[in-house]
């Protein structure tokens, strides 16, 4: 018997019980069963049968629940799900244990597959930016459009707020920030958080950052949650490295979507100069830019985000050619 089929008693003493995940008003929680790969999927039906599918992809760290701002708000331009990645949100991890950037992708490209919607909608932040990049690459037939909203894209000045992600890719680092973190109370790791992603942390209510706070105390709960974050982290750092047909502005430049770039002037994670480049790199691309939004505008700027969007999904509202 594998350990990913340990008998339910041995199981639940194996890893501690974490709370229920977060459903807000109007979301539905469901689960995607693939070979080796279990997906949670977070889904806010469409206001009206017929309209097109979409798919949010979250970062570094994130779930699912970033877009819960956002997916009302197009509720009635598509019929939208929210994917948590492997090891994250409440996915359980890959049984290969595989948290590339590649890796990732081929999660989200067999979840497209399996849920046979047909082309899709695709939005993505962080991390899920280069995941979403490589996806509409290599499988140009499930893309619509892309929004990629703060995409982790390789930069040659890392801004400083990205240097604690880098560190989390060397070995040993992450098993030390730990320990040395272990008396911190999801309060300060929450504020934390919020500190480094949003431009203006002030601006998060008294319910959200208590949500927020319960989400942290669950993740901790998890027993494979820094075991995730950290090879998460490696993957970005080693992605960044490759060159060839393999690079992400490589990949970049192969995408055929039509491209929605979001960008924040207080972004310390993913530098507002890049904006410029990528608009350069998407062959079909528009950029909007927000300039007092963070590193995860969506959550800041989510009716902002939503009218953009909407006037490219409006504009692409049919398949891409080849798509099933």
């Amino acid at each position: 018997m594998s350990s990913t089929e340990l008998p339910e008693s041995v199981a639940a003493a194996a890893t501690p019980r974490a709370a229920p995940v977060r459903v807000a008003e109007g979301e539905e929680l469901g689960t995607v069963a693939l070979p080796g790969l279990t997906l949670t999927v977070r889904a806010r039906p469409a206001a009206r049968t017929g309209l097109p599918p979409a798919l949010y992809v979250h970062g570094l760290g994130g779930s699912s629940q970033n877009w819960s701002a956002l997916m009302p708000l197009l509720a009635d331009a598509v019929d939208g799900e929210a994917v948590d990645l492997p090891g994250f949100g409440d996915s359980p991890p890959p049984d290969d244990g595989n948290y590339s950037v590649s890796g990732h992708a081929r999660a989200v490209i067999r979840l497209l597959d399996a849920r046979d919607r047909g082309a899709v909608h695709l939005f993505a932040n962080s991390l899920g930016g280069a995941v979403a990049t490589r996806v509409a690459a290599a499988r140009p037939d499930l893309v619509r459009t892309l929004t990629l909203v703060s995409p982790a894209l390789p930069e040659l000045r890392v801004q400083r707020g990205a240097l604690p992600t880098a560190l989390m890719a060397v070995p040993g680092v992450t098993a030390l920030f730990a320990r040395l973190s272990r008396d911190w109370t999801p309060e300060q790791r929450t504020r934390g958080v919020l500190d480094l992603c949003y431009g203006n942390p002030a601006s998060v209510g008294e319910e959200e950052f208590a949500a927020a706070v319960d989400e942290t105390a669950r993740r901790l709960q998890l027993p494979y949650f820094w075991d995730a974050m950290t090879r998460s982290a490696r993957g970005i750092v080693n992605a960044y490295t490759l060159g060839g047909q393999y690079g992400l502005w490589r990949q970049a430049e192969r995408v055929l979507a039509p491209t929605l770039l979001v960008y924040g002037g207080r972004d310390r994670l993913v530098s507002y100069r890049m904006a410029r480049k990528a608009t350069r790199a998407f062959r079909d691309s528009r950029l909007l830019t927000l300039p007092e939004a963070g590193h995860v505008a969506m959550m800041e700027y989510p009716r902002e985000i939503a009218a953009a969007a909407r006037q490219l999904i409006a504009e692409h509202a049919e398949d891409p050619a080849g798509a099933a």
